[in-house]
Order: C-alpha cells, then sequence, then structure tokens
C-alpha cells in the first residue's frame, strides 16, 4: 500500500523504502503479470463487460485525484525536495529554503556509465521542475545515495541571466522569496 511507502520515507527508512518500492510494490517495478496488464497502461479502472455499451468494455481510465495518487505526490516530493524545503527562520522570522532530497545514487546513474569500463563517468545529476518552471538540477559529485542530506552550495540562476552564488546548504530569504513567487528564477543547481 503506498500509505506504508509514503510513511517509511517521511521516517527516514529511506533504503527500506527504495527496496520495497523496487522489489515490486510501486507500478512501475511490478511485473505485469502480477499487475494483470501492462504497467504502461497505468489505469485507475477498467471498463467492465457487465457495461451496457459494449465499445467501452476493457477500456482504462485515469480517475480523479485518488488516496494513492496523492500518496504518490507526497513521496515524490519527499523524495525531491525534502520533509520541508521552505520554512521561518526562529530567530529572526525569514523565509529560508533548503532541499534535503532522498534520493538513492541508482537514480542518478547514467546508462552508458554502466558499460563503462575505462575513462571518465559521465556527471551524475538529476533534473526536475519546481513548481512547474524552475529546472532544479542536483548534482551528485560525491556519487553516493542523498538521504536526507542539504547541498554544500546552489546556484540560483535568474531570469535576467545573473547567476547568484549560494554557499552552504541554506538559500537566504532574498532569494527564498523569489524562488517562492517563481518569476524571477529560472534555475537552481544544486551540488552535493
Amino acid at each position: 500500500s503506498y500509505k506504508f511507502y509514503l510513511e517509511l520515507i517521511r521516517n527516514g527508512l529511506y533504503e527500506q523504502f527504495y527496496t520495497e518500492m523496487t522489489s515490486g510494490g510501486m507500478l512501475p517495478f511490478m511485473e505485469p503479470e502480477v499487475y494483470g496488464r501492462s504497467i504502461l497502461e497505468c489505469s485507475s479502472f477498467i471498463v467492465s463487460s457487465a457495461f451496457s455499451d459494449p465499445s467501452m468494455h476493457g477500456r482504462g481510465f485515469v480517475a480523479r485525484l485518488s488516496g494513492s495518487t496523492a500518496e504518490f505526490l507526497s513521496m515524490w516530493s519527499l523524495m525531491f525536495l525534502g520533509p520541508q524545503p521552505f520554512f521561518i527562520d526562529d530567530k529572526e522570522g525569514a523565509l529560508l529554503m533548503q532541499l534535503k532530497p532522498a534520493l538513492p545514487l541508482w537514480l542518478f546513474e547514467n546508462e552508458k556509465d554502466k558499460h563503462r569500463a575505462f575513462g571518465k563517468k559521465s556527471e551524475a545529476s538529476v533534473k526536475f521542475k519546481l513548481f512547474s518552471s524552475i529546472d532544479v538540477t542536483y548534482h551528485n559529485t560525491a556519487r553516493k545515495d542523498l538521504f536526507g542530506n542539504a547541498p554544500l552550495r546552489y546556484e540560483i540562476g535568474l531570469l535576467d541571466g545573473s547567476v547568484i552564488p549560494v554557499e552552504g546548504g541554506v538559500v537566504p530569504s532574498d532569494l527564498a522569496i523569489k524562488i517562492r513567487r517563481v518569476v524571477f528564477v529560472d534555475c537552481i543547481d544544486a551540488y552535493f
């Protein structure tokens, strides 16, 4: 159940979460024979042969936002952003940002690197969109699991073309506000 997986990652049981997830517990890792149809179908429900319109029999539909969909989105958020990416500083009451993903190294691996015996491996990175518009790239220079680690530094690219370096794992208030407002920021590069 996705409730179980959500609680694993929510409580910091990262290795157990990824073991459960990849051993057939989540749809992308499930055997089609167990799922009962192609995992690419990913339908929430299939029209029964008891339905009055025979042309609809066997057709798959995606339902409204279900509990499992909401749980999966919560898992994705914890995997890529961490438990509290934006928070208020206790001392000054300022909005700050800190990304603390929970991503295993295998999500950073490049297929080409698996077959490369010699030579330099490509950069281990993962990219996603924050608020549907800000490109965020995690650069895993240490090539290790990132389980709740904050970045060593950030580079915040603004829409005016400027790039602002931030040393340490916390983005200061002026930039955190710009990121939350979305309209000023083009990209975030986080280096681990």
